[in-house]
Formats: C-alpha cells, structure tokens, sequence
C-alpha cells in the first residue's frame, strides 16, 4: 500500500532577508502583461501613479495573446444588455452573481471604443459595421474580431505598443514572482527571480493578473508560461479562492499525435462549420438544441461521449458548410492547420477537448479587490461571479479589460506615495540529510497526466482520491528538495492548483457547469446551489468553506 501523505503548502518558497536581496520601490506593481494586466498599467500610469509591470514571458505568449474568438459586446440593433445578461447567466448554472454580471455587460461597447482609442482594428464589413460572430451559448451574434480569429494578438499588438511608449511604465519581460509580502495583514511587496537571481519588490499596491493553470493539464489550448503562479501566490499569502473546482475546456483542440496542440476558435462552428464522428455523422444536434453552438461543457462531453463509442482519439470539425473563402475568413487557423498538411476549405479538422479557461481562481470585487489590503486580482486569475459555474465564450476578454481598467485607477488611488517596509522572512529549512533526488519533467509529465485522466472534463470520487493522494506525494517529496529556481517553484504552483482544483471537485458532489461527476450526474440547487471557498489553514493545509444556499441565477430575475 502506498503512503499517504497530506497536503500541505508552504506560506514561502524561498524567504526574504533585505541585507540579502536589492530592492525596488514603485507605487503600483502589476504582474502580468495581458488585457488585464497592460490595461490596469495603463489606467494606473494615466492616474499619476510610477507603474512597474513584471511578465515573465513575452506578451506573445500571454492568453490573451492566444485568444482567438473576440470581446462579446452588444453591438447589433437587435440586441441589448439584458439579452447578453440572459445568455450569460444560463451558460453560468446558476451561480453568477447577477449583478456583477450586469456590470460587466454594461461596459462591453465602452471596451471596444477603449481598444479602438488605442489603436486595435477590428473586422467590419463594407458598410463599416462591426462584424459580429455567433459564439456557444450566446443567443445573437455579438462577438467582435479581427483578422477572423487573430483577436487576441491584435489586443496585444495594441497593447504592447502603448505600455512601451508610456513612459510613466517600467516593464520588465524576464521576471518570475516567487512569493508575495505580507506585513500586518497588508500585501506590500514580492519577492522575483529575475536573469537569475533574486530581486524584492516594495508597492503601494499590487495587482495580480497572470492568468490561468492549462498547463496542469497535457491537453490544453495555453501557452507555456499558464501555471497558476498567481493562484498559488495568492493561496500561499492567505487569500480566500472561489470555484476552484469549474475548469473550462474548449470543445475543439486541434490533435494530431506528436503535434503541439492548438485552439480552432468557436468562431468556426459560429460561422457553420459542423462537429462530426469518425463516421462523418453529426453528433451535436442529438445533445442539445443549440447543437454545435451549445455552451463549452455541453460540447466537450458529448465529444467525449462519441470518442469512447467510436473508438477514436478525437472528432472531427467540418467546414465545408461555410459560405465564401474559408482561408480568407479564418487566416490564423488556416496557417496553423497548412503547418499539418490541413487544407480547411477541404480536409475535416481533427479536434478533441482541451483545457482552456480556470473559471475559478482568487475571490474579487469588481475592481478586482481581495480579502488581503494592497492585493489586487484581475482577469483570469479572480473569480468575481461573473462566469459562474461555467464561462460564456468571449466574455473573457470583456472582464479583463473591464476590470483592468478599474483595478488600476483604484490600486493607484490607494497606492499614490506610499512606500511599503517589507517584512524579513526566514525560509522553511531544506532537509539536511536524505534528501531525495527529483526528476522534475517526470513529476511534470505525470502531474499532467494524472489530471487529465482523473480531474479533467468527469470526474468521480475514487477518480479524486486518488488523483489528492498522488499530487500529496509529489509535493512531500518536491517540497523536501527544496525548491528554489524557477523550474521548481512552477512544479510547486501547478502541484498546489492541482489540489485545490481536487479537493474543490471532491467536495462539490453534484454536476453544474465545468464540474461534472458522473458519480453525481444531476444539478442538485437544494444542496449545492452555493459556492465552495478554499483558504490556506494555520497547519498549511487546505481549508474548505461552503457557503450558504442561493437562488439559482440562471436568467434575469429582476
């Protein structure tokens, strides 16, 4: 029988002591270079705040650089907030905050206007309207684009250039944030690797938006650098997470054996193109009555679902029903799937899920505030209510900027000539004799795994036992090397989301959204209707709070 070992995290993976390590003073520090990240810089440097903005990888390698579909915002004559409130709040299972749902879809149009102000160009027709695309879940079309499904690299070009012209904004590329300060209960500083070495960082006030964790995952649609380091930042310093147990995974992921995986955007199936098996027979339209463009859960298990009855690996994504030049129309996925010998406007696309977007993630108001003063957390990194149990697609891109936009002009309000002390922290001893040898890429390729096949798109009980005893053993043994470079304090951050993903999965025991048990196939509103919170205990473990019962927000109710 194999040893159990707990699960028990570190407040700190390295210490501080300032004789030691340089420091550098800025009012506000942002972490993370994407919609929410370079949008809060942006608004916190235009407030008069000094800004420093740490990335650790280039801005090219973000999500939002990745995103593909566009920003949902009501556009076209037909629709109107309350019809994108609607749509939201049913793809959401009953557990979006109705409210702050309203506020993010009031200022969908007001987001397109910010990024067109900063120079983004998005696709319109020859008449000059916006072209809207029909994504899953949405009732109309009403996502903007550009260059067909090149949204997000189109948002960072923008971006990029106008954090790199303000010169109120030190950015820098090459930094890892390893743990976060905390003194008397105020978020006041971190602690990076940066070309190697150590570096302290003391703010005003730190916003946090480095995305989601993918990367747990073997099939995902995220870059590299998605390892749920500010999740595990986060957690360590005290702060109270939400949803932990909703974990997106986009329906089509292109799969071919020995090839980096890579998304083929909703806007494919918005414009006609169809999911087939290996058969060629439409499945979707047996599952659910918006077939192919039913919300993102709905169709990663009914392709599931028709891999294990055929057989197959994956499915298959048809484009031969779209009208016009589907090359022209969607450059970007046809350049990726040309790499493969994939020609679109002939050859089916191979597809299978992957995980894509961590519905859950740090608790936060709308401006992104936490329950730790000084600590902001923004975009793919919070969990506010807005998305619920489930994201609509698109509407990603649309909180980001929203709430970048508003941590930034209060973090600098609040963080305005205010140097912080930085607390002295003396780090967990290593283990002086018997350390055990790691083989990092070995727990990585396993972690990866174990969580696809025990904690991806179902999930049962013993699937979770297990799946919690495994990453408890890898961590024991991880923490007791002592994790000090980049390398390994990633290991710790996607070990430390595994778990929290895990023992939220285990303690919800229904079905809504993301979260599917088929042990618990039914949607229970009597008993599980509310939302789960995670928070670090005094022994290092996890601690787990479920909230009271709610009324299910699954449409507007008032």
């Amino acid at each position: 029988m194999e040893k159990r070992f707990e699960l028990r995290f570190p407040t700190t993976l390295g210490g501080f002591d300032s004789s030691r390590i340089p420091v550098l003073t800025t009012d506000v520090l942002v972490i993370g270079g994407g919609v929410a990240g370079g949008g809060a810089a942006l608004t916190a440097a235009a407030a008069g705040a000094s800004v420093l903005l740490l990335s650790k990888t280039p801005i090219e390698e973000s999500n939002t650089a990745h995103a593909q579909g566009g920003v949902a915002a009501t556009l076209s004559p037909g629709d109107a907030a309350d019809i994108h409130l609607d749509d939201t709040l049913r793809v959401g299972a009953g557990l979006s905050d109705i409210e702050k749902a309203r506020s993010f879809v009031a200022e969908g149009v007001q987001v397109i206007h910010w990024l067109e102000e900063l120079g983004a160009r998005f696709d319109r027709t020859e008449d000059g309207d916006y072209q809207l695309s029909h994504e899953g879940g949405h009732s109309l079309p009403r996502v903007v684009h550009a260059g067909g499904a090149a949204t997000g690299s189109e948002i960072s070009r923008v971006l990029c250039s106008q954090l790199e012209a303000d010169n109120r904004i030190t950015w820098r590329r090459d930094a890892f944030v390893r743990d976060l300060l905390v003194n008397d209960g105020r978020c006041v500083g971190i602690v990076a690797i940066a070309d190697g070495r150590e570096l302290a960082i003391s703010a005003g006030t730190v916003i946090i938006a480095t995305g989601g964790a993918g990367q747990v995952f073997h099939e995902t649609t995220n870059p590299i650098g998605s390892t749920g380091d500010g999740i595990a930042l986060c957690f360590r310093a005290g702060a109270r997470l939400m949803g932990m147990e909703f974990v997106q995974f986009h329906p089509t992921t292109l799969y071919l054996a020995g090839a980096a995986r890579a998304l083929i955007s909703e806007v494919i199936r918005g414009a006609g193109g169809v999911l087939r098996d290996r058969h060629g027979q439409r499945f979707m339209e047996a599952a659910h009555p918006m077939a192919d463009l039913a919300p993102r859960d709905i169709v990663s298990r009914a392709i599931l679902e028709k891999m294990v009855e055929t057989g197959d690996t994956h499915v298959y994504l048809d484009l031969s029903g779209i009208r016009g030049d589907v090359h022209e129309q969607f450059p970007t996925i046809s350049r990726i799937c040309r790499a493969f010998d994939i020609n679109i406007a002939r050859n089916a696309i191979p597809v299978r899920p992957g995980a894509h977007y961590f519905v859950g993630g740090v608790e936060a108001e709308l401006d992104g505030r936490t329950s730790i003063p000084g600590l902001w957390v923004i975009g793919e990194t919070a969990a506010t209510g807005f998305h619920g149990a489930n994201r609509m697609a698109s509407n990603s891109l649309l909180e980001g900027a929203v709430m970048g936009r508003r941590a930034g002009a209060h973090a600098a309000d609040e963080a305005t000539g205010s140097p912080q002390n930085l607390p002295s922290i003396v780090p967990a001893p290593r283990s002086a004799d018997n350390t055990p040898r790691i083989h990092l890429d070995d727990i990585l390729y396993s972690l990866k795994s174990l969580m696809g096949r025990l904690v991806g798109v179902t999930r049962t009980a013993a699937g979770l036992n297990e799946a919690l005893q495994r990453i408890g053993l890898w961590n024991h043994f991880l923490m007791r090397s002592g994790p000090r470079d980049r390398t390994s304090c990633e290991l710790v951050n996607m070990l430390t989301v595994s778990a929290l993903v895990g023992t939220a999965a285990q303690q919800r025991q229904e079905s809504r959204g993301t979260h599917f048990r088929t042990d618990h196939a039914e949607r229970n509103d009597e008993l599980w209707c509310r939302n789960i919170s995670l928070s670090i205990g005094a022994d290092q473990s996890i601690q787990t709070e479920v909230g009271d019962i709610l009324t299910p927000t699954d449409k507007v109710t008032a």
